[in-house]
C-alpha cells in the first residue's frame, strides 16, 4: 500500500512538472496578473482610507487603480525598450574592451594570468548572457496583452466570487469560517507583495541614481533588473550588484567603474536589505533559506529567469495558503523559516 502511494505521488509530481513546463506560456502571464491584481487591490484599499473617496463606488475606484498601475507599467516598458536598444548597440564595444581589460589586470597586478582570463572569458560570453536577459524581459513584455486580459477577468471574478462561496456554504457559520480564512490569506499575500514591491522599487530607484552619476549605459535597464532580482533573497541582490559592475567595466574598459558600481549599488543593497526591509517586512517572508534555494533551482529549471524571479513570491503564497488548513499546516511548518506559521 505504501509503495503504491509513493508511486502515485511520484507520478502525480511528474505530471504536475510536465504541465508546468509545457503550460508555461499560460501560467506565467496568469501568475503575473495575479500579482498585479493584489497590487491593484492595495492601491484601491489605500484610496478608500481617504474620507473623500469613500463615497465613490468601489467599481470606479478599482477601474481607476487599474488604469494608474497599467499606465505606470506602460511608461516603464517604453523607457526600458529604448534603454535595451541603446545597450544592444553598445555590445560590440563591450567585446572589444575585454582585451584591454585583460592587459590592464596583467599590468596592474603583475601576474601572468592573461591567458587564463582570456580562456575563461571566451567560455563566459557576456553578450549571450545579456541577450538571455533581454529575451526573458521581452517574453514578459510580449505577454503583456494576456496579463492585462487575465487581470481584468480577475477583477470581474472578484465581484462575484464571495457569492459563489455563499452558495457552496449556505450555513452562516461555515461561510463565516471560510470567509475568515480567505480574508487572512488575501491580507497576508497582499501585504507581502505590496511591501516587497515597495522595497524593491526603492532599491531600484536608488541604484538608478548611483548608475546615472557613474555614467553607466542604460541605467534604467540595470535599475529595473535590480528591481526584479530583489525578489530573489540573497542571490538576487548579489546578481543585481555584480551584473552592472561587470558591464560598467566592459563599457569603460577600466577597473575603477567596477568598484564604483560594486560599492555604490552594494551599499544600497546592504542598507535596504539589512536595515530597511526587515523593519518594513517583519516576518512576511516566512520561508526557510534551504527551501528558497531549492525552489529557486526548481522554478529556474522549469521557467528559466522568469521562474527564478517568481519562485519566492509563489513559495510565500503557498506557505500562507497551506498554513490556513489543518490538513496542510504540517507542510507549511516544514517550508517556514522557524516553524511558526
Amino acid at each position: 500500500m505504501k509503495i503504491s502511494n509513493i508511486a502515485y505521488t511520484l507520478i502525480s509530481l511528474t505530471i504536475i512538472v510536465l504541465i508546468l513546463v509545457f503550460g508555461k506560456d499560460l501560467f506565467i502571464p496568469f501568475i503575473l496578473a495575479l500579482l498585479f491584481w493584489f497590487l491593484i487591490k492595495t492601491v484601491r484599499n489605500s484610496i478608500l482610507k481617504i474620507r473623500f473617496f469613500k463615497k465613490i463606488p468601489r467599481a470606479f475606484l478599482t477601474a481607476g487603480s487599474t488604469l494608474i498601475l497599467f499606465l505606470l507599467i506602460a511608461v516603464i516598458i517604453r523607457l526600458l525598450t529604448s534603454n535595451i536598444q541603446e545597450l544592444s548597440k553598445s555590445l560590440p564595444l563591450y567585446d572589444k574592451n575585454v582585451t584591454s581589460i585583460m592587459s590592464l589586470i596583467n599590468s596592474k597586478f603583475d601576474i601572468e594570468i592573461t591567458d587564463y582570463l582570456t580562456a575563461a572569458t571566451n567560455n563566459f560570453n557576456y553578450t549571450s548572457i545579456l541577450k538571455g536577459v533581454f529575451n526573458s524581459l521581452s517574453s514578459i513584455f510580449g505577454n503583456a496583452f494576456m496579463i492585462v486580459i487575465y487581470t481584468l477577468f480577475l477583477i470581474i471574478e472578484e465581484s462575484v466570487f464571495m457569492k459563489k462561496i455563499s452558495f457552496i456554504y449556505p450555513d452562516e457559520s461555515d461561510y463565516n469560517k471560510v470567509n475568515s480564512i480567505l480574508t487572512r490569506i488575501d491580507d497576508s499575500i497582499s501585504r507581502y507583495i505590496t511591501l516587497k514591491t515597495a522595497v524593491s522599487a526603492l532599491t531600484g530607484i536608488l541604484s538608478y541614481i548611483v548608475l546615472l552619476i557613474i555614467g553607466v549605459d542604460a541605467p534604467l535597464f540595470w535599475a529595473f533588473l535590480i528591481f526584479l532580482m530583489n525578489y530573489i533573497p540573497t542571490i538576487g541582490s548579489l546578481i543585481a550588484t555584480i551584473f552592472p559592475a561587470i558591464f560598467a567595466t566592459l563599457q569603460f574598459g577600466t577597473l575603477a567603474p567596477f568598484f564604483w558600481v560594486l560599492g555604490g549599488v552594494g551599499a544600497i543593497q546592504v542598507v535596504v536589505g539589512n536595515i530597511i526591509e526587515p523593519k518594513v517586512m517583519g516576518n512576511s517572508l516566512n520561508v526557510s533559506s534551504l527551501v528558497v534555494i531549492i525552489t529557486l533551482s526548481l522554478w529556474g529549471s522549469i521557467w528559466g529567469i522568469t521562474g527564478m524571479i517568481l519562485s519566492v513570491p509563489i513559495t510565500v503564497m503557498m506557505v500562507i495558503i497551506l498554513s490556513e488548513f489543518k490538513s496542510t499546516k504540517k507542510i507549511a511548518i516544514i517550508l517556514s523559516e522557524k516553524g511558526k506559521v
